[in-house]
């Protein structure tokens, strides 16, 4: 008798994780299908004619047009220049999100320093005044902004399109709050040592801050790949057009008997999402422990 009233309380629990297990999976799987099938019908699309994408939209059918698609997308010329093509517009779009996210570390990183450890007599209210600009985003200050960068003759420039936006109030904060998380025995220590402050700065501060580095620079590089407000404002030379730009400019032709580039253009946004997700993958580790370690 005992041992029949000890086996039931077990198959009821046995039961109970097993039907938790299916509920976490379903969850996990419906978000996966949220996230992967509109993606799978934009690759669908890329594999038919333009004529039929227009006429009957997404549908099941796998056509044969997914390599000239391809060809059409990373090689073909377009525009008016004959400049654009899509490769180039990587390029380009690889140039921005790698110059937002690398100038808005380094700027962050030695406002953050000098906020820190350099007891400055208005140094907090230097940073609430950094802090404040979040409540200013880019939209509201284009207009200025463009008018600086057009009176110093940047327009059409990498320069133009990357050093306006390179201060960041939100990399300076969070690498504030890092900096103030690093012992004082490990100033004092190199004090005694003998490091100045760039050597300090340099030899100890940035490799303690590689897991911070790694996470703002996920968050600044979507940023920056993403941009198309700014780059359609600063750049008017085809050559010099990022991804989502020319993504934009191929599905606006229709003009007469002129159908837009479906296949064109839903390849190029397939391939505009493979960056910023092969690099939240590769510093996915990082990313975490930079946003919730506090032991340093």
């Amino acid at each position: 008798m005992s041992d029949i009233t000890t086996a039931a309380p077990a198959q009821m629990t046995a039961k109970k994780i097993k039907w938790d297990a299916v509920t976490d999976h379903a969850v996990l799987i419906l978000g996966v299908l949220l996230m992967m099938v509109p993606m799978l019908m934009v690759l669908q699309m890329t594999t038919v004619p333009d004529a039929e994408i227009m006429k009957d939209g997404p549908s099941l059918r796998i056509g044969d047009q997914f390599l000239p698609n391809l060809q059409a997308a990373l090689f073909e010329a377009s525009g008016f220049s004959g400049e654009q093509t899509g490769l180039r517009m990587f390029k380009n779009s690889l140039i921005l999100g790698f110059g937002f996210a690398i100038g808005k570390i380094v700027i962050s990183m030695i406002a953050a320093y000098a906020i820190v450890y350099f007891r400055l007599r208005f140094a907090n209210l230097a940073f609430w005044l950094i802090f404040t600009t979040l409540l200013l985003p880019l939209e509201v200050r284009i207009l200025p902004s463009y008018e600086i960068v057009q009176q110093l003759g940047l327009t059409n420039t990498y320069t133009g399109l990357i050093l306006p936006l390179v201060a960041s109030a939100t990399a300076t904060f969070f690498f504030r709050q890092f900096f103030l998380s690093v012992p004082e025995e490990l100033v004092e220590a190199a004090r005694i040592d003998g490091a100045g402050p760039i050597k300090f700065f340099l030899d100890i501060l940035v490799p303690l801050s590689r897991t911070m580095i790694a996470a703002i620079f996920i968050i600044m590089f979507v940023y920056g790949w993403n941009q198309y407000l700014w780059p359609t404002m600063i750049i008017t030379d085809e050559g010099k057009m990022t991804l989502v730009q020319g993504i934009r400019q191929i599905t606006q032709v229709l003009e007469g008997n002129n159908i837009p580039e479906y296949g064109r253009s839903n390849l190029l946004a397939l391939l505009a999402v493979l960056p910023p997700v092969a690099v939240v993958i590769f510093f996915q580790s990082w990313f975490v422990k930079g946003l919730t370690e506090s032991d340093k």
